[in-house]
């Protein structure tokens, strides 16, 4: 029965979520609430656990507004009750040791197991045309999990890519090993308007079992 209400919760989260661009400028969020919804966010998925993902939330009214600047004055970002810039790190395994550190104390992993591990790790991410994928794929999982938690939460969000990166980097002293994957706008959407959803391929359009077919 339980599993049963989880299902169908779920499923109704991921029905009922829209990319929102109408806010009510009105709505704030607490530092509070964002904060539990990353305690949440935080259980992504991530390649070898590295958690590549990072977060700027910019909630503060004349900050957004210079954020919006850079968004191309886009009105949701604006009216948002906070933005939020999400970052990939492009240096994440780097931060390996620290991360399997703790298994290797518990007993979870002996010291050749722990060693192979790291360099496992950073043979892996030599590549920096790899490292900026990896930080731009588990940072995409990380987003996508934290905008299903919102809704959960009764927040609307809208992921964003109409910006202008070397701007916002600037304006928020965004160091250089983080990529900027994409930005969210979070707050209470206007719903006197509602937008229909648009058309959503039947899965046999995009769903293929086995190979394609020649």
């Amino acid at each position: 029965m339980i599993n049963q209400v989880m299902k169908n919760s779920v499923e109704e989260i991921v029905r009922t979520r829209r990319s929102a661009n109408n806010f009510n400028s009105e709505v704030k969020i607490s530092k509070k609430e964002i904060g539990e919804m990353f305690e949440i966010a935080k259980f992504a998925p991530s390649a070898y656990n590295l958690q590549h993902a990072n977060y700027v939330v910019v909630d503060e009214l004349e900050l957004k507004l210079q954020v919006k600047e850079a968004a191309y004055r886009q009105h949701k970002v604006g009216t948002a009750s906070a933005a939020i810039l999400v970052l990939g790190d492009m240096e994440a395994y780097t931060d390996a040791e620290r991360i399997y550190d703790g298994m290797y104390r518990l007993g979870m992993m002996d010291e050749l197991q722990f060693r192979q591990t790291i360099d496992f790790i950073y043979a892996a991410y030599q590549n920096p045309e790899f490292c900026k994928e990896e930080a731009i794929r588990n940072a995409s999982l990380s987003a996508m999990q934290f905008m299903l938690i919102a809704k959960s939460k009764g927040w609307d969000t809208c992921p964003m890519i109409g910006f202008d990166p070397q701007q916002l980097r600037t304006l928020l002293n965004i160091p250089d090993r983080y990529h900027i994957v994409m930005m969210m706008t979070i707050g209470k959407e206007k719903t006197n308007h509602p937008r229909p959803r648009g058309y959503r391929k039947p899965i046999g359009e995009f769903v293929h079992f086995g190979a394609f077919s020649s």
